[in-house]
């Protein structure tokens, strides 16, 4: 009987902590989108940009997160992308995607993809100061990013560019369009 009243007690402390609204969460859970709301029209031309992006097609990225982001300013996730997107396209674009990694860093502090990929962008930039800034701030949130990020600034790591990429979001009844990526902290 004792034995039997732990177990209930651990079932029961495992529930209040999995439903408590600090546990923490992975950047990219799903978020809830009513039907018909700008929110679902936002998730889907983000989740569309995600397969773009993929595709390495980043104009046409660009354009879906942009409308996302008109949709919706505060996804995070979409800024990040955004930015990524831009970045890929060449030096001309580094400014404004220094604005979305920042706008994406100030949405969502923990955010850990913006900080090391507007590390990787401050690196382009041949802004090492600054690249290290956020290195600092990864150190914090996540430390095997950060010794990536660290090798990127010394030059000793040949990242994959798609490593960048916030995943998609998942809906409950997703449309086609969208696509379900890799979760990323």
């Amino acid at each position: 009987m004792p034995r039997k009243r732990l177990w209930i007690g651990i079932v029961l402390v495992a529930t209040m902590l999995l439903n408590s609204p600090t546990a923490p969460a992975v950047e990219n859970d799903p978020l809830p989108a009513p039907k018909g709301t700008p929110r679902e029209r936002a998730v889907r031309a983000y989740n569309e940009g995600v397969a773009l992006m993929r595709a390495k097609h980043y104009a046409a990225a660009q354009e879906q997160f942009e409308q996302a982001l008109a949709l919706d300013e505060a996804l995070a996730e979409a800024h990040n992308n955004l930015a990524f997107s831009l970045r890929m396209q060449g030096k001309p674009h580094f400014g404004q995607a220094l604005q979305h990694y920042n706008r994406a860093v100030e949405l969502k502090p923990d955010l850990t993809r913006a900080y090391m990929y507007r590390g990787v962008l401050f690196t382009h930039m041949g802004d090492p100061v600054r690249a290290r800034a956020d290195h600092a701030k990864l150190l914090a949130l996540d430390p095997e990013l950060a010794a990536r990020l660290e090798r990127i600034i010394a030059g000793t790591d040949g990242h994959d560019e798609s490593d960048g990429l916030a995943g998609a979001y998942e809906e409950a009844e997703r449309s086609p369009a969208a696509v379900s990526g890799p979760r990323h902290r």
